[in-house]
C-alpha cells in the first residue's frame, strides 16, 4: 500500500503538497493572514479547519512532514511559525498521524543539489519535475514531498 503523505511549508502563506494512495500528487497554497476585523488567533483556527477539510478531501493521511525552520527573518515570522507548528502537531496527535520536521537545507539540497538554494531555484526545480508552480511556498512543499517519497520508498 502506498502511504498518503501530506507536506507543508508553514507560514502566513502555507504551501502544501500531497501524494495520495493512488500516487496522485496535488499541491497548492493557502493564505492564513488574519482579516481586518479578526483577532490574531483566528489564523490558527482557520488553519486547523483547513487541515480538517484537506484531510477529508484526501482521505486517510498516513504521515505529515513539515519544513523545520530554525531561523526566521523577524520576530513576527517566528511567532506565526510556532503557532502554526503547534496547531499542526496537536492536530496530528489528535488524529493519530505521525509527523516529522525536516530541516530546510535538507529539502533544498535534495531538490537542487544545494542546501542554500534561493526561491527561484526551488521553483525552477519543481517546474523541471513537471509541476506548474509559481509560488515559492508551494515549491518548497513539493520539494519536501519528493524528499518524503524517497524516504518512504
Amino acid at each position: 500500500m502506498t502511504p498518503t503523505l501530506l507536506c507543508l511549508d508553514l507560514g502566513t502563506t502555507t504551501g502544501w503538497a500531497c501524494r495520495t494512495a493512488d500516487r496522485t500528487i496535488t499541491h497548492g497554497w493557502a493564505n492564513f493572514k488574519p482579516g481586518r476585523f479578526e483577532g490574531g488567533g483566528m489564523r490558527y483556527l482557520r488553519f486547523k479547519r483547513w487541515l480538517q477539510e484537506l484531510h477529508g478531501m484526501v482521505g486517510e493521511v498516513n504521515a505529515v512532514y513539515f519544513e523545520e525552520v530554525r531561523r526566521h527573518a523577524g520576530t513576527d515570522a517566528a511567532h506565526i511559525y510556532g503557532g502554526l507548528m503547534a496547531t499542526l502537531t496537536s492536530w496530528c496527535e489528535q488524529n493519530n498521524i505521525p509527523y516529522q520536521g525536516v530541516p530546510v537545507g535538507v529539502i533544498k539540497k535534495h531538490a537542487t543539489g544545494r542546501g542554500n538554494a534561493d526561491k527561484e531555484a526551488m521553483i525552477e526545480a519543481m517546474q523541471g519535475l513537471g509541476h506548474p508552480v509559481t509560488d515559492d511556498n508551494e515549491a518548497d512543499a513539493l520539494a519536501l514531498l519528493h524528499w518524503a517519497i524517497v524516504e518512504n520508498a
